[in-house]
């Protein structure tokens, strides 16, 4: 449903709940109506999936950035939906029989864009009961965007009633976005993968998953007869998969890790053991393990309401991270970037507001960090901060606000302050926002595969497909 806005109309209390019409003989020339609508990409999104029009100038931005329009802008008959819902609900109402529509696309309409759509009534006949209205769409900087004359026959009895409450209609990603990369990703091989204390059904079976799928070639760390026992109460086939016994969980993530060092394996994977047990391990080990880079972790997301894949950072290792140790963060994720295929990633250092604010140290870490970026410290992506969340990720909430930037409402990397507050992003995404999430550590001179118990079988695939491309990426192989 379009926002709405006042017009010359006497806008009821219960406009929101209640649609009524004007009848013929209610209507003056002159009288007019108005709405108003951001553009968001999901809009045109919508619009291309309803209409059929996939024309990349509106859904493929770069392929849009090299037209003369330099971006994606909306389907013109976009706006002329418009035009018809102030008609439909508004001037005249419920009731108007639409007879003929002309409309002059004079400037592009872009993401972002605050419409004001205006019908005024310019004529009338009365034999005919038709009114001939002006109809325009109106930019947020003045500019007319769209003109026409719409030819309506007005209805003669009152209409009022309860506004419809409609389906609710998003966009999906997540099961498709998986499958497309792990078919990309098999063309790779098989990722040699130490998969660390695997000793639940869940860890167990997303190693044997992976395997199935043709992502990673699986050597199992663990007690063999605790895996044994699991293998069966879950009734997993074990049959063929490398195991190396090892007493306990502990003994796991050293074994694991100077199987790295021994050139064994290419990638350590996550089982049922804590976090910082197998972190411990990575961090303790000497010649071959460690680079001089902070490890930090990743999140790959997509989610239905932003138009690509994005990263946030670091919302699993580093609690609160300094300034230097900010700094590898942001470069172990322009790394991450660019093994998925993003040349120049647009970071996104986030904070609570856009301004620098001595008493808020996240704005002034994310000033630095883009500063180190001017001066070569930093290379490989396009910083911008601090931004608060809503500027990073919309373009209307970025004008509103008047924020210039090439990575505000396009961020392809969200460099949080904390831990805690990337942690929570993270999961409100996956548990409210319907996002397809995998999970990696990068720093070490391996990927590591990290995931929470809780993980879906799809986010333990997306993970090890993730740690594949970046393992190609380290070794300097092509994608």
């Amino acid at each position: 449903m379009p926002d709405t806005a006042p017009s010359s109309l006497t806008a009821p209390q219960d406009e929101l709940s209640i649609v009524r019409n004007r009848t013929f003989d209610e209507i003056a020339i002159g009288d007019s109506a108005s709405i108003e609508r951001t553009l968001t990409q999901q809009d045109i999104q919508l619009f291309a999936l309803l209409s059929g029009d996939v024309n990349p100038q509106h859904l493929d931005e770069d392929f849009a950035a090299s037209t003369r329009f330099h971006g994606v802008i909306a389907h013109g008959m976009l706006g002329g939906a418009l035009i018809s819902a102030v008609l439909g609900t508004r001037l005249p109402g419920p009731g108007t029989i639409y007879l003929g529509q002309t409309l002059k696309f004079l400037a592009p309409v872009r993401v972002g864009d605050r419409l004001r759509i205006t019908v005024a009534v310019r004529a009338r006949d009365e034999a005919k009961k038709r009114l001939t209205l002006a109809c325009t769409c109106i930019n947020q900087d003045g500019a007319t965007v769209i003109s026409g004359d719409a030819e309506v026959v007005a209805p003669t009895e009152r209409v009022e009633r309860a506004r419809t409450t409609l389906p609710e209609v998003r966009l999906r990603v997540g099961q498709d976005g998986v499958q497309r990369l792990l078919e990309h990703v098999r063309t790779l091989g098989t990722l040699r993968t130490a998969v660390v204390h695997p000793c639940d059904p869940l860890s167990l079976g997303g190693a044997l998953d992976a395997h199935a799928a043709g992502i990673i070639d699986p050597v199992l760390v663990a007690p063999r007869a605790r895996l044994m026992a699991v293998a069966e109460k879950a009734g997993l086939d074990l049959s063929g998969i490398a195991i190396e016994d090892v007493a306990h969980s502990h003994a796991a993530a050293a074994r694991a890790v100077a199987m790295v060092q021994e050139g064994q394996v290419q990638a350590l994977m996550k089982g049922s053991l804590h976090t910082d047990e197998l972190m411990a391990a990575v961090v303790a080990s000497q010649g071959g393990l460690r680079t001089k880079r902070r490890v930090s972790h990743c999140f790959v997301m997509q989610t239905p309401a932003y138009p690509r894949p994005f990263i946030i950072t670091d919302a699993a290792i580093n609690i609160a991270p300094t300034l230097e140790q900010k700094a590898d963060i942001v470069r172990n994720a322009i790394d991450l970037a660019h093994a998925i295929g993003v040349a120049e990633p647009r970071v996104a250092i986030l904070a609570a507001v856009e301004t620098v604010n001595a008493g808020m140290p996240a704005t002034l870490d994310a000033a630095a960090l883009c500063k180190m970026a001017d001066r070569g410290q930093i290379t490989g992506g396009l910083l911008d901060g601090p931004l608060a969340f809503d500027n990073a990720v919309s373009i209307a909430a970025a004008r509103t606000k008047g924020i210039v930037s090439e990575v505000a409402g396009r961020a392809d990397i969200l460099v949080v302050p904390d831990l805690e507050s990337g942690n929570m992003l993270a999961k409100q995404l996956e548990y409210l926002g319907d996002a397809a999430s995998a999970g990696i550590v990068l720093g070490a001179r391996v990927p590591i595969v990290l995931t929470s118990r809780a993980d879906s079988r799809e986010t333990r695939l997306a993970s090890c497909a993730m740690a594949v491309l970046l393992a190609h990426h380290y070794q300097g192989a092509p994608l």
